[in-house]
């Protein structure tokens, strides 16, 4: 069953040039009385260039059909990740490519998404939020009246984040996985 372009969506995966791809990037285009065409960003997920293609509206893409396994992340050595599943308990392994960036966001017993696809993994979804500790950051200037001024605070994972003053090495906090910014203290 093939999709019209007109229906892509940010991270619909389809096949492509015999690739899978996923839509990072999408807007129609009209120009006068010209034809409306879609003007697409796919990323490769092997290699995870970015391209640019242009489909009249009415074009139709095969869809790629992903599995979404619900996983636990257990511990890291060098660039490999190991995550649990949490249906049979089997251990799988991961590069640091296919994880990427969220290694800043990932402690042990993270529950997390793993992307699949006929069966090989390519992507790791984070939760939209984590909680964690802060291991280093300078101290509390006393008597500091402005509330908007942060400093940078260094996470339990190596993450560095900008806090607000009144935060603490040993401080919980939680943090946004999209935008790795910080949403506030974890309640106890």
């Amino acid at each position: 069953m093939a999709i019209k372009a007109i229906d892509l969506r940010r991270g619909t995966a389809v096949q492509y040039n015999n690739k899978l791809y996923v839509v990072h990037d999408f807007a129609k285009v009209s120009k006068g009385n010209w034809r409306s065409f879609m003007q697409v960003k796919l990323k490769d997920t092997q290699t995870g260039s970015i391209i640019e293609q242009r489909f009249r509206v009415d074009d139709m893409l095969e869809p790629a059909f992903l599995e979404q396994k619900p996983m636990e992340y257990l511990y890291s050595t060098g660039s490999t990740h190991c995550f649990m599943d949490l249906s049979d308990y089997e251990q799988l392994e991961l590069s640091g490519d296919i994880v990427g960036e969220a290694v800043k966001y990932l402690k042990p017993n993270t529950q997390v998404q793993i992307t699949m696809y006929q069966g090989k993994p390519f992507s790791v979804e984070l939760p939209n939020t984590v909680e964690l500790e802060v291991t280093d950051c300078p101290p509390s200037i006393k008597g500091a009246t402005i509330s908007n001024v942060g400093k940078d605070a260094t996470l339990e994972t190596g993450l560095v984040i900008n806090v607000p003053d009144f935060i603490n090495k040993g401080a919980v906090v939680r943090v946004d996985t999209r935008s790795g910014e910080y949403l506030g203290r974890a309640s106890e």
